[in-house]
């Protein structure tokens, strides 16, 4: 029995054409020759691929808005632009409100341990938990492949240190593994965090929750 495929129409096209232009000024971390987009089209492709819908693909592009390019203000243009679920999923999905610039954010850990509450909320829906394993597949498997093509120095690259990193990607995962089983990210999610965790070494985890 053939099922319907899901359509991507106007509301998708004018979200890849508004976050290409926020973000415009950012590279991926690292890696200032790759333009920040390429994660968020990476991780709406993630979703879709998961079982998503337009609605999660438009999240998946919008996740990082509010935290990275205005907060508030952003998170209402948000809500203008595609609806209040949008909205609030980016909000749920989203550790602060500002700016890209590490030195203007809070500290890692409290960042990091507000985004876990806010995924272990019972009311989280499908679509926050849906993009949450998209991005941190995609961030954790691109961690990934930079450690095996040049080694340790990449953790230099992050404010965590690399006993941070793993604890915050694998309680990602476990949480999702509970909340979110039916996913397809998530067992790879998993997978990837048992590669950083042997790159890691006995790096000490923070017991930040």
């Amino acid at each position: 029995m053939a099922t319907s495929r899901v359509q991507l129409g106007p509301r998708f096209v004018e979200a890849v054409a508004w976050v290409s232009e926020l973000h415009a000024d950012q590279g991926r971390k690292g890696r200032s020759d790759v333009p920040y987009v390429s994660h968020l089209l990476a991780v709406a492709a993630l979703a879709l691929e998961d079982g998503g819908d337009e609605d999660d693909a438009i999240v998946a592009l919008c996740h990082d808005t509010v935290e990275d390019q205005g907060g508030a203000a952003t998170l209402a243009e948000v809500r203008r632009r595609f609806g209040d679920d949008v909205a609030e999923a980016v909000d749920l999905l989203s550790d602060s409100h500002g700016s890209h610039e590490d030195d203007d954010k809070e500290p890692w850990a409290d960042r990091k341990a507000r985004l876990l509450a806010q995924l272990a909320r019972p009311e989280a829906p499908t679509t926050v938990l849906r993009v949450a394993a998209a991005d941190k597949l995609h961030n954790a498997r691109s961690m990934l492949v930079a450690l095996e093509l040049q080694g340790p120095e990449v953790w230099d690259r992050f404010r965590a240190t690399p006993g941070e990193a793993v604890w915050f990607y694998q309680s990602v995962a476990d949480l999702l593994g509970e909340r979110f089983p039916e996913s397809v990210n998530v067992p790879e999610l998993q997978r990837v965090c048992g590669e950083l965790a042997r790159w890691a070494g006995e790096a000490p985890v923070p017991r930040l929750a």
